[in-house]
Parts: structure tokens; sequence; C-alpha cells
């Protein structure tokens, strides 16, 4: 059953709870792998490469095919691609779970890499069919919930499981969830797709594939290998060939997998702007602040873990009761884009200000950051979806989660680079590296130093991160509402 656009699903809470638990696995998986790494390193006998590439084959295949995939979820059904994502996944889990060499456990990292585009994709559209448009912002309030708890959780997850199993165990726990969500989603969640049956853009999914993996592999190589190297400039330099192709493509064919008209909408434009700087400024501050707590404070991986929860906490209870719905309801996207960019921008100068004083600065910061996230996310998210017709739901998910990868490995990559030069001008350029710089000090005055000297990159680091996003919610909200007021003044001709 499928719905029209003022018929809402009548089973559409559960079914939302059944795509969640789906989308929930998936990004899960997205950092449950990073505290598994020192026994990868002994029993897999994984070598530093080796372990970059277990951890970036996933988000670099997810990100590369998440456009690709819910052009697909649009032209062959959300459902039918919904179903292929899980069956992928959990081929993969079970490969990656029983894998006795790196090179089998990257090949299955990639595969469920696969599986999770078409996972994150079809998710949000499935939510954009069966709520009415009433109903949807309060809907992608929680789709952006599970998100966040997903990327919170999976640390945890993982120290749980490595706590009283191997390491095999935190792929092997996808196996109930996805057999359960598979019989769900057969059973409850309705077919939907473009009746207009477009032919498949082949070359376009090719183009913006290429495109996508080559920039993100830049991005995030750049911070270990330096920016000026040739490992980093040429797959830069192709993924500016090839999106360029890609552009040049989509705006020449009858039926394209990304229509280019979407861009020159500013309710369109203003939400791509700010959900960059949203997922650019969380992506960078918790990646900052994980190495500050571990490194500087002594907390281990699932310590460091329970102290950056509150973050994700924040968003959970505002977006599940919700709190941020009814907000966004009375305020406007622009205005509430605004104010939880604003919140943001506030919790990462109370991080950079605070946090070397002890946890309570930062405990302020993260709250901060997730009550900001919880109002501007949604909002964002439903801008950016709102702006592309129905009917093409898969490829509006598909740029929502493009630009949230994009954002998070940029915002990596800048304040990681900000914090590195402003650390490497503090201590000799010999031990540049946080972790050799302690290594090789030689007493307790050293040590302090060194932890001196990464605290004021760290610093220096959170205000440029406070800084864009703060300029970019002025910038997308200035743009959302200069379209509300072109489109009010439509009305009123008409």
């Amino acid at each position: 059953m499928s719905t029209s656009q003022g018929q809402a699903h009548p089973r559409r809470w559960l079914i939302l709870g059944v795509i969640s638990v789906a989308q929930l696995t998936v990004l899960l998986d997205n950092t449950v792998l990073n505290v598994a790494i020192p026994s990868l390193t002994e029993e897999l006998d994984a070598g530093t490469a080796d372990i970059q590439w277990m951890i970036n084959a996933y988000s670099l295949v997810q990100s590369g095919l998440l456009l690709t995939a819910g052009s697909a979820a649009d032209r062959y059904g959300r459902k039918k691609m919904l179903v292929c994502g899980l069956v992928l996944f959990g081929i993969g889990s079970l490969a990656a779970g029983l894998a006795d060499s790196t090179g089998q456990l990257i090949a299955a990292r990639a595969g469920m890499g696969v599986g999770g585009a078409l996972l994150v994709t079809t998710t949000l559209a499935v939510v954009m069919q069966i709520f009415t448009t009433e109903g949807q912002p309060k809907a992608i309030a929680i789709w952006t919930a599970v998100a966040a708890l997903g990327f919170a959780t999976g640390p945890l997850l993982g120290g749980f499981m490595l706590d009283h199993f191997w390491w095999g165990a935190i792929f092997l726990i996808n196996l109930p969830v996805v057999a359960l969500a598979l019989f769900a989603v057969i059973s409850l969640v309705p077919e939907s797709k473009n009746r207009r049956g477009d032919r498949p853009d082949l070359l376009g999914a090719l183009l913006s594939t290429i495109g996508m993996a080559s920039l993100v592999y830049a991005i995030i190589s750049g911070p270990e290998r330096g920016w000026t190297s040739g490992r980093v400039l040429v797959p830069a330099a192709a993924a500016v060939v090839v999106l360029a192709l890609f552009a040049y493509w989509e705006s020449r064919i009858p039926y394209p997998m990304l229509d280019l008209h979407f861009f020159r909408d500013q309710r369109f434009t203003g939400a791509v702007s700010g959900a960059v700087l949203i997922a650019f400024g969380m992506g960078g501050s918790l990646f900052l602040l994980t190495q500050h707590l571990q490194f500087v404070l002594g907390y281990g991986p699932l310590e460091a873990g329970l102290r950056t929860a509150p973050l994700a906490l924040t968003i959970v209870a505002l977006n599940f009761t919700g709190l941020s719905a009814r907000w966004t309801a009375k305020l406007g996207n622009p205005v509430s884009i605004a104010l939880g960019m604003t919140l943001m921008s506030g919790g990462l100068v109370s991080i950079a200000t605070l946090a070397a004083s002890g946890y309570a600065g930062t405990l302020l910061g993260l709250v901060l950051i997730g009550a900001g996230s919880a109002v501007a996310g949604p909002a964002m998210a439903h801008a950016i979806m709102s702006a592309i017709p129905r009917e093409k739901a898969g490829v509006g998910a598909g740029v929502n989660g493009t630009l949230n990868e994009f954002g998070l490995g940029l915002g990596v990559a800048v304040l990681g680079a900000v914090l590195n030069a402003r650390f490497a001008a503090l201590i000799p350029v010999e031990a540049s590296s946080l972790p050799a710089a302690l290594a090789s000090a030689g007493s307790t005055a050293e040590r302090a130093r060194i932890t001196d000297a990464f605290a004021s990159g760290l610093e220096t680091s959170q205000l440029v991160g406070a800084a864009a996003v703060f300029l970019g919610g002025v910038l997308a909200a200035a743009l959302l509402r200069r379209a509300e007021r072109a489109d009010s003044a439509v009305t009123i001709a008409a």
C-alpha cells in the first residue's frame, strides 16, 4: 500500500520503528570497529595500512554509492532496495565476522558499505512516503535521533562485546537484527517508486561513485599523508574532474540521476550549506575531543566514549520526546536552523575554552552541541527533502547522506589540520604527533608542556569550527527565509 501526499500510512509509526532498527545497525558499524583495532592488530597481524583500509573501506564505498543507491530506490522500488540492502549488509557482516585475514575483512567491510548505502537512502525515502507533510518533521527528528544514537553507541557496544567475546562478534551481532528487520520490512513496508519509469543513468551512477569516493579518500588521507603529497593530490584532482563531468552529463540528459535544477532552489542550497557545516562541526569536534580525552586526560576508549555520550543523549531526548519538532513548527525552519547552529557554535566555544580546566566545560559543550543538532538537523533534513519532488525522495536521501559523509570527513580533515599546525608550532618538529611527543618526553614538566600545546591546538581548531558553524547557520537561515518570502509572493500573486 502506498500513500498519497495527503494520506498517512496507518502503520507508519511501526514501520518507522522497523526501518530505524535497520538504520541503527548500519550507523553502529561506522564507529564500532575503532575499539577493536588492538585486537585486530594482534590476531590478524594487521599493519597500520591494513587497519586504515578496514575502517575506511566501509565509509568510502558507502559515501561513493549514496547518490546511486537513492536513484536506484526511486527507479526500481524503495522496498526492494531496502530488502537488498539488508541482505547485502547481512552477508557482509557474516563474512567480516568469519574473516581470518586482513584482505578478507577489508573486502567484507566494502560489501557492508554497499548494503549500508542502500539502507541509509531507502529508510529516509520511505519516511517521506508513509508520513504526510505535517507528520514528516517529527518522523525525520526521530530518524535523526537514531543516527546520533548509532554514531555515539558504536564504541560503547564494541567495547562491551570485546570484553566478553572475540573481535568477530562485533559483526555477527548484526545477523539477528538483520533477520528481524528483513521479516518486518517484507511484512510491513509498502512498496513505492517513481512511476515515470525513468531509464537508468548508468554513466551518471559510475561518475558519481568514482568522484565521491575519490573526494572522500583525499579528505581522509590528507591529515596523515600531507595535503601536498601525491597520494592526496591525485585523488583530489580526479574527484574534481570526474564530478565536473558528472555535472555536465547530468545537465545534458533527459532523465538525470541528480537534477541540477534543484540547486536553483534557495531552500535546497540553504539547507545543503547548513547540512555540510552541521556535520563539519560535529564530526571534527568529536574526533578532536576523543583524542583529548584519551591522550591528555588518560581515559580508555570505552571511558572516552561514555564521556562523549551526553551529546547523543541530548539529541535523542529532544527528538524522541518531540520537543525539537514542536519548536521547529513554532519557529519555522529558518529560525530553527539559525538557533540550532548558534547553540552548536556555543558548544564548540565552550569545549575550546573550558575543556582544559576539567570535564564540566566539556559536558556543557556537548549538551549545547547536542541541543543545537537536535533542533537544526531535522529542520535541515526536512528542508532538503521538501525541496525535492516526492517521487525523487531516494535521490534526496542520497544527497542528504552524501552531504553528511562529506561534512564529517571535511570537519576531521580541516579541524585536524588546524590542530596539528598549532601543535607542531609549539613543540619540536621531529615529535609533531601527540603520542610520539609524549613517548619521547623525559620529565613531568616536558609532558605538561606537550599537553598544553595540544590543548592550545584544540582550542584554536574548535574556535575555527565554531565560526564556520555559526556563519553557516546565518547563511542557511537567510537563504531559506528568502525562499519562503519568494514562495509567499508567488502564492499571493496567484
